[in-house]
């Protein structure tokens, strides 16, 4: 009777498809596997972020890549700008999908995430600001392959930060002051001025 090796067969059934965003150096994976809690992200901007992020310190090891992102059902990649992404998106996708596909954790330890959790210690602006910040601008960030996080408020400033596919954009500059600024100034006229990114 034959005897098939089942040792290599994946544990899951991963497919990933691609999807651009406005940064062109960062480019979205997006799997059919949630990979991180609702409402929790991961940013790690170079390999040393990444000592509790097993998948990410691999592709760390692929030439090109210089940030990397977990997010709901996704990662963004970020890569140098020597090569174009028709080079390398084959690899990055097929290493992304092994790794998923053998069950391996994509993080490990204290690995801590980013968020805009309110606190009961936040301020009643603070609270504010969190609220809109997760409410209208998180999702259309997160569309972009990014992520975008309460980082502090002080006399009427407003510091984010910024991540995934949104740190280092072209366009996050626009966004950030005709997008995220003039929405937090027209809902909360008064208590907030101005908006800055706070770099990761």
């Amino acid at each position: 009777m034959e005897t098939t090796d089942k040792t290599k067969a994946p544990k899951y059934n991963v497919h990933i498809y691609l999807e651009s965003n406005p940064n062109p150096n960062s480019l979205k994976f997006v799997t059919n596997l949630v990979l991180i809690p609702e409402g929790e992200s991961f940013d790690f901007p170079d390999a040393e972020s990444a000592a509790h992020a097993p998948l990410a310190q691999e592709l760390f090891e692929l030439a090109h890549v210089e940030r990397v992102f977990y997010m709901s059902n996704f990662i963004t990649v970020t890569k140098s700008q020597e090569v174009e992404w028709v080079e390398i998106q084959d690899k990055v996708k097929n290493h992304i999908k092994s790794f998923l596909e053998e069950g391996k954790a994509i993080l490990v330890n204290e690995a801590v995430a980013n968020g805009t959790a309110i606190n009961e210690e936040d301020s009643e602006t603070v609270k504010k600001i969190k609220g809109i910040l997760d409410e209208y601008i998180r999702p259309a960030v997160e569309q972009d392959g990014g992520a975008i996080s309460f980082h502090s408020y002080d006399e009427g400033v407003v510091k984010v930060l910024l991540q995934g596919s949104c740190s280092g954009c072209p366009s996050s500059t626009v966004t950030l002051k005709a997008g995220i600024e003039n929405l937090l100034k027209t809902m909360l006229p008064g208590e907030v001025n101005e908006v800055e990114a706070e770099s990761v």
